[in-house]
């Protein structure tokens, strides 16, 4: 799974509705005033190997406690099942609340220390140790700094803005999020499919 969070998507509702063109020439008439109706965060998994988007959470905020409950939601599709997640680098995939639900939920039974003192716990060096440990049923694997290209949800992202987002009209914050996944379930049903890379990791010439 390739994982991340899109932030800050906005409610916009336009002022007036956008006029249609008419014949003569006469060219569309677009609404530029919009009424902001606040924000959502979307935290999406990117199955790399057929492009659908599994058990996607939609909410206002992203805190260490959203992205534990995102990730619980999604392994209970498939509570038995090995999971490998792809992430960057933010804070919120190595946190302590991260540790310790992927250590229960995997069975792990060892004294995990104190955050910030000692142990498994002690740093998010520690714990992405122990996050990115292959042995464990649940397993993140951190891409490189100034890399989120490298991840493959990003590419959905991309699509959800260009296909909604950017020219969308939306009432409320509901109305929001109901478009955004009837957008994510249609997607899934018609067009997903597994990307295929093109870049050749050529280094660059001078």
């Amino acid at each position: 799974m390739s994982n991340d969070e899109k932030t800050g998507i906005q409610a916009l509702q336009k002022t007036h509705v956008t006029l249609p063109s008419e014949p003569g020439g006469k060219h569309q008439r677009v609404e530029y005033n919009y009424d902001r109706h606040g924000t959502l965060c979307l935290i999406a998994n990117f199955e790399v190997a057929t492009g659908k988007v599994i058990a996607p959470t939609i909410g206002t905020t992203r805190k260490e406690e959203d992205y534990v409950a995102h990730i619980a939601q999604t392994v209970e599709t498939a509570p038995d099942a090995p999971w490998i997640f792809i992430v960057d680098q933010l804070n919120t995939h190595k946190s302590a609340s991260l540790v310790e639900f992927v250590a229960k939920k995997s069975k792990i039974n060892i004294d995990l220390g104190t955050k910030g003192k000692d142990g498994i716990l002690k740093s998010m060096e520690t714990r992405q140790n122990f996050l990115n440990d292959p042995s464990h049923q649940i397993r993140f694997i951190y891409t490189p700094k100034h890399s989120s290209w490298m991840n493959q949800v990003e590419i959905r992202f991309s699509i959800l803005t260009r296909r909604l987002l950017r020219h969308g009209n939306f009432y409320s914050l509901e109305h929001l999020k109901n478009r955004i996944l009837k957008f994510i379930e249609f997607f899934n049903k018609t067009m997903a499919k597994a990307f295929k890379w093109t870049y050749k990791g050529r280094p660059l010439t001078t």
